[in-house]
């Protein structure tokens, strides 16, 4: 109610302000009549617009709602040449004239307000029928809104956010495969450990061992289970790690048996050349995670009889360096400046059957930037060599 009082009072200060410029032409009487014309004319047609916005809901249909402003606008103008005609005392043949102008004028406006009125209400259908794509599971969507006003504003906004919407699926469709990926290895390792020790495969002083390669698989599970929660931390700078002294052959050598049933399966070769004693600065349970991934990706990249070799020492002026190096295809051209970025993937060792998402690499070079090293993929070939580098402990 305040609101529409205000509106209705600037409209008659309006009316006065016009009304002013007859002042110094045709003196005060000639102001005084104007604002008793106009400014009735002017808080009427306010308060009755209000009305109109206010319950549009009842005026259904925005094209009904200008054209109801565009009648109130036509019938403002009409009532005041009327009143103006009557007061100038002017002849029938003036009054008709102007009465004839002002129609064809009213009649102009409302065609142009029915025009623009069908025009804005076609944008605003396509909005809706691109919202209904988008509801019926399209994502492949766009609003032909030409122009620079605000509806085309709105078309733009509305395919940002259907492209933003199109992105955040396929991320979660390839955090479900790349999750898929991380889980199945270890679970597949201790399918066949466990099917070896039902079948009473193993020796019995195996036994042993083949239960520890299994609790290291367990535990790696639970931590790839925690990959993604960790990957989003890791990349806000949000860590809690304690830092140690590893011994990088004691842990490369326990990674390796624990992956051997996994690359006796898929019959690669893998071996460790590594310096013994080499001990580094870190964290031992993420570096393990870090070599999991490196050598499950080596793995999995690598045909038939090839072979993984997992070399390390200290390098002059990198501090401890590790390179997972496998005798693959090598990584795709296209890729190659990508491949740590997530869900980046390049071919697998068997085509149509990669089942990976790219996630391991990118979570790998986050925990590796954590421990403030470096990780990379040298250029160096036939196949995969993937570095990382770590502070001296």
């Amino acid at each position: 109610m305040t609101r529409s009082l205000r509106r209705a009072g600037a409209a008659a200060l309006a009316a006065v302000a016009v009304s002013a410029l007859a002042w110094p032409i045709y003196g005060r009487a000639a102001f005084l009549e104007s604002v008793a014309i106009l400014a009735p004319l002017g808080v009427a047609t306010v308060l009755l617009a209000e009305l109109i916005a206010s319950r549009r809901a009842r005026v259904r249909g925005l094209q009904r709602q200008l054209g109801a402003l565009a009648v109130l606008a036509v019938a403002q103008l009409a009532v005041a040449v009327a009143l103006f005609a009557a007061l100038m005392f002017v002849s029938n043949h003036d009054a008709f004239f102007m009465a004839l102008a002002a129609g064809y004028a009213a009649l102009i406006a409302l065609a142009a307000a029915q025009l623009v009125a069908r025009r804005t209400l076609s944008d605003l259908g396509e909005v809706r029928r691109a919202l209904a794509q988008v509801a019926a599971g399209s994502r492949q969507v766009q609003i032909p809104a030409p122009g620079v006003d605000e509806l085309a504003s709105l078309a733009t906004d509305v395919e940002a956010t259907i492209d933003k919407v199109a992105a955040e699926e396929r991320a979660r469709r390839e955090l479900i495969a790349s999750v898929s990926h991380d889980l199945r290895t270890p679970l597949t390792t201790l399918r066949l450990i466990a099917e070896g020790l039902e079948d009473g495969i193993f020796e019995p002083e195996r036994t042993r061992e083949q239960l520890a390669v299994m609790s290291t698989h367990v535990r790696a599970l639970g931590a790839l289970i925690d990959d993604l929660f960790e990957l989003s931390r890791l990349e806000a700078g949000d860590i809690r790690w304690s830092m140690e002294r590893v011994a990088l052959d004691e842990l490369v050598s326990d990674t390796i048996e624990a992956m051997r049933p996994q690359a006796d399966a898929s019959q690669v070769a893998i071996r460790a050349e590594l310096d013994l004693g080499t001990v580094a600065r870190g964290n031992p349970e993420q570096l393990q995670r870090v070599l999991f991934n490196l050598i499950q990706n080596a793995i999995r990249h690598t045909p038939a009889d090839g072979s993984v070799v997992i070399r390390g020492g200290p390098v002059p002026g990198r501090g401890v360096q590790i390179e997972v190096a496998d005798s693959g295809h090598g990584i795709h051209p296209e890729v190659r400046q990508r491949i740590f970025e997530p869900f980046v993937q390049g071919p697998s060792r068997v085509a149509g059957e990669n089942g990976s998402a790219g996630l391991g690499l990118a979570i790998a070079r986050a925990i590796i930037d954590a421990h403030g090293g470096a990780i990379w993929l040298a250029d160096v070939g036939p196949g995969t060599h993937i570095r990382f580098s770590l502070p001296y402990a």
